[in-house]
């Protein structure tokens, strides 16, 4: 899938009211792609629309809450008979709340969990079900480096995405039998809403447009990581495969001096 070229194809980017998912919509619809353009906020959906009207392709909005099962389900069936079949999914919706472990709580972890992984699983289900249907398609689903191993003010975010990256892994190789290609997407630290909540210095920081480059760069391929900062991302990597020791006293200081 030439993911820069391609014209006259339908790509479903979720989350895309803000941030990297915003990106990815003008991104595709730059190359060409009619972009159906999931988020909660419609006037925001509007907005990007309109942004897009030079563009050689074109985004449409379709809101949806990804908590929301059923929802999830109807909106996918109503691309498919508004704009055609989707070519390219890429499942971005996800939020973020710093916890300090200290006043560890339910509720955050359950908003958490809810947007972040049961709202993946919602938006998966139908597409996964479509795609292996027709043997045909693409999907990248957005979890983070943070799902590498347990960061401090984490404990919640890097969880739900410690599941997406474990569901990924378990899914690639049997979609792949059906000619459907799956991939997660594990960024940095890229400067969105979201990330201004942390209370620590985030380093490697991107855009957002940058970010949305890197991904439409990584689906050029059929791999199934596509990770960005490079050099931050190997460092995590590194502090993946260090004993639980060494690794500890290095996560001590990464705790918020401020809490």
């Amino acid at each position: 899938m030439n993911v820069q070229t391609d014209s006259a194809k339908i790509a479903w980017v979720t989350g895309a009211s803000q941030g990297i998912g915003a990106a990815l919509a003008l991104k595709l619809a730059e190359s060409g792609w009619n972009v159906a353009a999931s988020a909660r906020s419609e006037d925001q959906l509007v907005a990007l629309a309109r942004q897009a009207e030079s563009l050689p392709g074109a985004i449409h909005a379709f809101p949806l809450d990804v908590t929301d099962e059923a929802a999830a389900a109807a909106v996918f069936a109503d691309i498919g008979s508004r704009l055609g079949a989707v070519d390219l999914a890429i499942l971005n919706a996800g939020t973020h709340q710093p916890i300090d472990g200290t006043r560890f709580a339910v509720a955050p972890v359950r908003k958490l969990v809810e947007v972040n992984l049961m709202g993946t699983v919602h938006c998966l289900a139908p597409v996964i079900q479509d795609f292996v249907a027709r043997q045909a398609g693409r999907i990248a689903v957005v979890a983070s480096v943070a799902g590498y191993r347990g960061l401090p003010t984490a404990s919640g975010y890097g969880a739900t995405k410690a599941a997406l990256i474990n569901m990924c892994e378990a899914l690639r190789p049997e979609l792949a039998e059906k000619n459907v290609i799956l991939s997660c997407v594990t960024p940095g630290f890229v400067k969105t809403p979201l990330t201004d909540k942390n209370p620590f210095p985030m380093p490697f920081l991107i855009t957002p447009e940058t970010a949305a480059e890197r991904i439409v760069r990584g689906l050029e391929s059929n791999r199934f990581e596509i990770t960005f900062p490079r050099r931050f991302t190997y460092i995590l990597k590194i502090l993946r495969m260090l004993p639980y020791a060494a690794y500890f006293a290095i996560a001590r200081r990464m705790i918020p001096k401020e809490r």
